[in-house]
């Protein structure tokens, strides 16, 4: 039954239906997000990449408890509906939105979207998917039972040199892989929430998830053990949460990952995989504001590629609207978002305990491929509303 109200949200034309129909509603037209969180990534690149993103996807509304800027994003962008977050659930009952895009603070991940999934809408969440494992498995949990897509926000699954570079491992091309070091690092801006422990913060969940998951999907595996230190300075930024994590994680075949994650340290965001015969190394492999440098050296000979700027958040609101019209399970999943916040959770424990944390073992079905590359043009940078960078 459908029940038609007046509607005290701007924008808002109201057809009450209840939750537990919606995720059966038949998609007619382009998948409806709503963009929960207008911080800087919100601002600076998933709004921006709508643009790109038209043969299914549409933006249609924005959730802030600051009205500035919903208000003047939604004048620049054009969405009808605009709400702080008291009115969240009201909204996303009315049925005018298929999705959101969660853009919150770490530690408000869980809650945002189970509340989603309850109202029967399709949640993508930008990673780490939660703070804990426990809270990733009661998100999946939620969007089973209420038969809505969850997908973890990992852009680099739909772009271009880190897929080729699972290709020239899988290709033998520098022989057996032998181990990963990566680096990822940048100095922090306070104040930040990335520098609040209640918020989810840390270099860890927040660079350090990208370390994990290439690691993970370079050698198409999961780690069997864990090992880590943390260290901080004397910098009042570090109060709440450690300046830097070094982790070093065990791979089945007695292969190695290691990298290091810091809020503390000059920008650097780059990976290795060494082979028994040959090398490559992907500078700004984590980046999505700069041009990525692939160099692979096998033997005497030494190629370099560089692969220009794209658009990398477009490509994961096309992909999630397909697997949402096409009933298909995303890749990036949510189970891909748990298997790095389990591994970080170990990291953490082997940091505090001094020793190594065994993980047990875990059957993979999904890893990102070549197939799911999608090129879109690099989208310029937009005017900050009450936001900043989260690095200097």
């Amino acid at each position: 039954m459908i029940k038609r109200e007046q509607s005290k949200f701007r924008g808002l034309t109201i057809q009450r239906i209840r939750s537990d129909t919606l995720n059966q509603r038949k998609l007619s037209g382009p998948v409806r997000y709503a963009v929960v969180g207008l911080g800087h990534i919100a601002q600076a690149a998933v709004l921006p990449a709508f643009k790109h993103a038209t043969r299914n996807s549409r933006l249609a509304a924005l959730f802030s408890d600051d009205e500035e800027k919903r208000r003047e994003l939604a004048r620049r962008y054009r969405v009808a509906i605009e709400a702080p977050y008291k009115d969240y659930d009201e909204v996303l009952r009315q049925g005018q939105i298929d999705a959101v895009y969660i853009c919150l603070p770490n530690s408000m991940h869980c809650d945002f979207a189970v509340r989603a999934a309850r109202a029967g809408v399709h949640v993508l969440c930008e990673k780490p998917l939660a703070v804990t494992e426990a809270e990733c498995q009661k998100m999946i949990d939620a969007c089973e039972k209420h038969r809505v897509k969850l997908m973890t926000a990992y852009r680099l699954h739909f772009e271009k040199s880190n897929l080729e570079a699972i290709e020239i491992l899988k290709s033998g091309k520098i022989g057996r892989a032998r181990y990963f070091n990566s680096i990822f690092s940048m100095q922090a801006k306070a104040p930040n929430i990335r520098l609040e422990e209640a918020a989810g913060g840390g270099p860890l969940h927040d660079v350090g998830v990208y370390c994990i998951n290439a690691a993970r999907y370079l050698f198409q595996a999961e780690p069997l053990e864990a090992r880590a230190m943390t260290a901080s300075s004397s910098d009042k930024r570090f109060r709440e949460v450690e300046e830097m994590v070094a982790a070093t994680l065990m791979f089945p075949q007695d292969r190695v990952a290691s990298f290091i994650c810091s809020f503390g340290a000059a920008d650097v965001a780059t990976y290795t995989v060494v082979g028994t015969e040959g090398r490559f190394t992907l500078e700004n492999a984590y980046e999505y504001v700069a041009p990525i440098q692939m160099e692979t050296v096998i033997g005497d000979k030494r190629t370099v590629r560089k692969f220009e700027k794209r658009d990398q958040f477009a490509p994961q609101l096309l992909h999630f609207s397909d697997c949402i019209r096409q009933d298909k399970k995303p890749e990036p999943s949510g189970e891909e978002g748990l298997a790095d916040v389990r591994i970080a959770q170990a990291i953490y424990k082997a940091a505090k305990t001094g020793k190594a944390v065994k993980l047990a073992a875990v059957t993979k079905r999904q890893r990102p491929s070549l197939k799911q590359q999608m090129r879109r043009p690099a989208v310029r940078k937009p005017q900050l509303i009450r936001a900043s960078p989260s690095s200097e």
